[in-house]
């Protein structure tokens, strides 16, 4: 008997129950959401700054991330995002986009039209809750994002957000035993820190000169966690993960 295939939205389910708790009607009413899927190339915009979106998009394979060009084509990176996220979730009720969202590789994207999910939300409250916590933990990491960007050292600022990038993963059951992918290059990691990337490529050589982590062909791997941690002085309570394993 052949084995039942997981349902186009389950990143999306797996992604909302790492961080609540979600019934089996629950289940049933997102699996039902009409969707379009489509494979997009790296480094593609999904919506732009200014567009007026009328559907959210679910990253179901593969990495994208939120940015914005100032004057000179500086360019701010102020999210990263992997498979289950719902990136542009505002646009339900903000629908003109002040950013861009694009593929940072190669991505699997499904899109929902707005009108469905305001349907889904009005009829399942639980759904709507859940959206809404994820919402907010949103918001929880900007703060964390901005203390960084702020207060935190370059070296302590990286640490932090490399633990960061390996605990939203390891929630999902993309990342294990400390090691998870990480495709994203030294200009990226520049431009979401503030930084430079010849900073960066610094920070990176003392980080695996104290044998913190080691960095190739696009995997993290983190050879001394509770150092990392403690480097970083990072505390994983603004995830609100229900629950974790790293340690």
């Amino acid at each position: 008997m052949a084995s039942k295939l997981p349902h186009a939205l389950y990143p999306l389910i797996r992604k909302l129950e790492s961080v609540t708790r979600l019934s089996d009607e629950a289940h049933q009413a997102i699996e039902s959401l009409p969707v379009r899927v489509r494979t997009l190339s790296a480094k593609q915009d999904i919506v732009r700054d200014g567009d007026r979106a009328t559907q959210c998009c679910v990253i179901l394979e593969g990495w994208a991330y939120r940015y914005k060009f100032l004057a000179e084509g500086r360019r701010q990176i102020f999210s990263f995002h992997i498979a289950g996220d719902i990136p542009d979730l505002q646009s339900l009720h903000i629908p003109l986009m002040d950013h861009n969202l694009g593929t940072m590789t190669q991505a699997t994207v499904a899109f929902i039209p707005h009108e469905n999910l305001h349907d889904l939300t009005a009829r399942f409250p639980a759904i709507a809750a859940a959206l809404w916590r994820d919402t907010l933990i949103d918001a929880a990491l900007f703060r964390e994002w901005l203390i960084s960007m702020g207060r935190r050292p370059a070296f302590e600022h990286l640490a932090h957000l490399f633990c960061e990038l390996y605990l939203k993963q390891e929630a999902v059951g993309l990342a294990g035993d400390h090691r998870c992918p990480l495709p994203i290059t030294q200009i990226d990691l520049a431009d979401a820190t503030g930084m430079t990337s010849v900073h960066i490529n610094r920070v990176l050589k003392e980080m695996r000169g104290r044998g913190l982590i080691t960095l190739h062909r696009q995997t993290l791997v983190v050879k001394a966690w509770d150092e990392l941690v403690r480097a970083s002085e990072f505390d994983a309570t603004y995830l609100h993960l229900q629950k974790r394993t790293a340690g």
